[in-house]
């Protein structure tokens, strides 16, 4: 046993700490970030060093709702936080969340045998994560690539449409009553589609083990229709409640190792600081390229790990959220240069005029 390997009495294993740290500076980084728990990172992390699935999703949910608050409160301050629509999503995300704990539970306790003590939880939460997390990468990279493109040919509809003296309204769908505006985003939308995909997003943090943010803040930008900064804030908003729910619930059911998450936390608590700044550095687009390409790397970590190369899935996972870190601090590092010379040959031009 390492010197800094410690008992987690509720799992039941040693596990190193520096690790868990680890873990939380990266995911407080890119949930800061991203808007989102981090939980994709952290649940698969988990898993790949040794916790059975249901404590590693239950113990990332603890340390998601700790996390949360934190990156939350910065994000209110910077104003990219939609209260309104993120008060909203309080409905559909605990009821999901509960449907997804129960649909675990379920799968922990089916097909359960002395080589696989999880039962089917494990390889079906997997292959989810590889669902999703792959699917929904190529998605925003090919929205990233072809931005370009999808841009020109609205602006040459539009220009068409002026010398033809036609005035083109947006069409929105699922205008099912009541409609609600929310003003800190600009958009109004249905309750019944904002409630359907907070329904969803909650199942997943509940299944997975997630914030719902890697499906909820891409969600808030594609379906809802929220300026990129807002969906990060109100995403990590959201988050604070499903990760409160989850980390009850799972608690209640003993799948809680509360020492792993307090450890992780203070690591995350560091990272979280330091992501929430970097948005203000970044501009939107560029962080859907730099999120597409974290949750591939994610999902391909998830994949080894189910194939059966653990060892490297694990070094992957940690490789990847670490490396996307740096990048995110080489950004944040050039943006303050650039703003504190703005600032500088501003002050210079404006005492050099009468």
């Amino acid at each position: 046993m390492g010197i800094f390997d410690i008992y987690l009495p509720i799992a039941g294993i040693h596990f190193n700490a520096l690790i868990l740290v680890a873990i939380g500076f990266a995911v407080g980084v890119l949930g800061g970030f991203f808007g989102v728990g981090g939980a994709w990172v952290v649940t698969p992390a988990l898993n790949i060093f040794g916790f059975n699935m249901s404590y590693a999703i239950g113990t990332d949910l603890a340390h998601i709702f700790g996390k949360s608050i934190v990156a939350t409160a910065k994000h209110r301050k910077m104003g990219n936080v939609d209260v309104k629509l993120g008060l909203i999503s309080i409905v559909g995300s605990v009821i999901g969340v509960e449907v997804g704990a129960r649909m675990i539970m379920w799968l922990s306790a089916i097909g359960r045998t002395p080589l696989r003590p999880g039962g089917y939880a494990g390889p079906v939460v997997r292959y989810t994560y590889m669902v999703l997390l792959f699917g929904l990468g190529l998605y925003m990279l090919y929205d990233y690539m072809t931005k370009d493109k999808r841009a020109a040919a609205q602006a040459a509809k539009q220009a068409a449409a002026a010398r033809a003296g036609i005035t083109h309204e947006p069409k929105k769908s699922f205008q099912l009553p009541p409609m609600m505006h929310f003003p800190a985003s600009g958009i109004t939308i249905s309750f019944w589609t904002v409630t359907g995909v907070f329904f969803f997003t909650g199942w997943l943090s509940g299944f997975l083990g997630v914030g719902g943010g890697f499906i909820r803040m891409p969600a808030l930008i594609y379906l809802i229709g929220c300026p990129t900064a807002i969906a990060v804030g109100t995403d990590l908003f959201s988050v604070v409640f499903t990760g409160a729910y989850g980390c009850f619930t799972y608690g209640v059911k003993g799948r809680v190792e509360i020492i792993a998450a307090v450890i992780m936390l203070v690591g995350a608590s560091v990272g979280a600081q330091i992501g929430v700044t970097a948005v203000k550095y970044i501009r939107g687009y560029g962080i859907r390229l730099l999120f597409a390409i974290m949750i591939l790397l994610a999902g391909t970590s998830v994949a080894l790990k189910q194939f059966g190369v653990g060892t490297l899935a694990g070094v992957v996972v940690m490789c990847a959220a670490l490396g996307m870190c740096l990048v995110i601090m080489i950004k944040l590092w050039n943006g303050f240069k650039k703003e504190k010379a703005e600032k500088a040959a501003m002050a210079l031009k404006e005492g050099t005029i009468p």
